[in-house]
C-alpha cells in the first residue's frame, strides 16, 4: 500500500478550523468537485466528477482533531484510509491530510487532490 500526504498552514484558530474539517458531511461547501454530500450513519454518498463515491467514517476525534475515513465504493481501490489532521501553528493552524491506498499508482493523484482540497480549504476559511 502507498502513502503520501497534503499539508496548509490556515490563518485560522484550530478549533475555528476543526469546526468545518471535522464535519463529515460538510465536505461539499469547500472540496472542489463535490457536487453533493449526503451522511447516512457512518457512511457519506459524494458525486463528483461524474462518480458516485461512498466514504465510510472509521474515527472522529474532537479532542485531537483527528478524522479517519475510507472509501468502500464507487472508486476502484483496494484499500483506501485518509486521515485529517488540525493541530496548532502559531496563531494559526496547519492541516495535513494523509492517504493509505491500494493500487499503489493511485496515491500520486490522491494527494494531488487532496492538496487541492487543502488549498479550498484555506481559501474557504480565510475568505
Amino acid at each position: 500500500m502507498a502513502s503520501a500526504r497534503a499539508d496548509i498552514d490556515i490563518d485560522r484558530p484550530p478549533a475555528e478550523v476543526w469546526a468545518v474539517v471535522g464535519d463529515f458531511g460538510g465536505v461539499a461547501s469547500w472540496m472542489p468537485g463535490v457536487e453533493s454530500c449526503v451522511v447516512d450513519g457512518d457512511d457519506r454518498f459524494l458525486k463528483m466528477m461524474g462518480m458516485e463515491i461512498t466514504e465510510g467514517l472509521r474515527r472522529r476525534d474532537d479532542t485531537d482533531r483527528v478524522i479517519e475515513y475510507g472509501i468502500v465504493g464507487g472508486v476502484p481501490v483496494g484499500n483506501h484510509l485518509a486521515v485529517i489532521t488540525v493541530t496548532p501553528d502559531g496563531s494559526g493552524s496547519r492541516v495535513r491530510w494523509e492517504v493509505e491506498v491500494e493500487p499503489d499508482e493511485m496515491v500520486d493523484l490522491f494527494r494531488d487532490v487532496y492538496q487541492q482540497g487543502l488549498e479550498a480549504l484555506k481559501k474557504h476559511l480565510e475568505a
